[in-house]
């Protein structure tokens, strides 16, 4: 702690430019810190084994983790902020939401919405209970009404997840950048492959999209502890238009 409105220069000059928004409020770098420890876990028990992806990796956390503070700082969400443990949350209701979606209001909804960079929620079933995780869309073919999500893949515009080789005009996959963010989430996707029961891709709701950014999860009898989401899920969050989920906002 300090006083006077001093800050230890250090810390304050490592997180924090000259001018950028959100680096003299009190709670900026303690975000930053708690994405700095959660992140860094995450690397060093799933990271890319290559050196240079590693390193380039590590050389953009810095950018990522910043404008992830600033967003929660302004906090023009629904949600609240927990800014000790760099996450945002807020009541978990006692079942998951979004389950009981019908495949009609999906398919309608995908096909007036869907898009290139569109933020969704999709529902993961494991053996353990459910959960929800936020990806975004890569690609889009309206034609067979599929699209596809950066992380968990293809699925249909009614919900259904498609097994990959489904399609020989697979758009190619985020740029290196993003590559690198996500290669500790592809890891994870792969550790926890054979666990995984069901995935179904729905349509967002404030109740959906709050749960998923809170990391929600839900036993198969009881609530479970919410989840830390990794840093490329709260990116996502960032972008997230409240007002309807559509890219526009509008």
């Amino acid at each position: 702690m300090t006083s006077d409105g001093k800050t230890p220069s250090s810390q304050s000059g490592f997180f924090s430019d000259s001018g950028e928004l959100g680096g003299s409020h009190p709670q900026f770098t303690e975000i930053c810190t708690a994405l700095y420890e959660r992140e860094l876990l995450h690397i060093a028990h799933y990271g890319p084994a290559n050196v240079s992806i590693l390193r380039r990796r590590l050389a953009g956390l810095p950018h990522h983790i910043r404008s992830v503070a600033r967003f929660l700082i302004a906090n023009t969400t629904p949600l609240d902020i927990d800014a000790h443990n760099g996450s945002w949350f807020i009541k978990q209701p006692g079942k998951c939401p979004g389950m009981t979606q019908t495949e009609d209001k999906k398919r309608q909804w995908y096909a007036q919405h869907a898009d290139y960079g569109l933020v969704v929620p999709i529902g993961v079933s494991t053996l353990e209970g459910i959960h929800l995780e936020l990806d975004s869309i890569d690609s889009v073919d309206s034609s067979r009404h599929i699209l596809h999500t950066n992380k968990l893949g293809w699925f249909t515009f009614d919900g259904e997840r498609i097994l990959e080789n489904t399609s020989a005009n697979q758009l190619e996959k985020a740029s290196l950048a993003d590559e690198e963010i996500n290669s500790t989430d592809a890891s994870m996707a792969t550790n926890d492959a054979n666990t995984i029961i069901k995935m179904q891709l729905l349509k967002p709701t404030t109740a959906i999209m709050t749960s998923a950014c809170s990391g929600h999860m839900w036993r198969h009898k009881s609530k479970g502890a919410p989840r830390a989401l990794s840093l490329r899920e709260m990116r996502l969050s960032t972008q997230i238009k409240w007002k309807n989920f559509t890219l526009t906002g509008i």
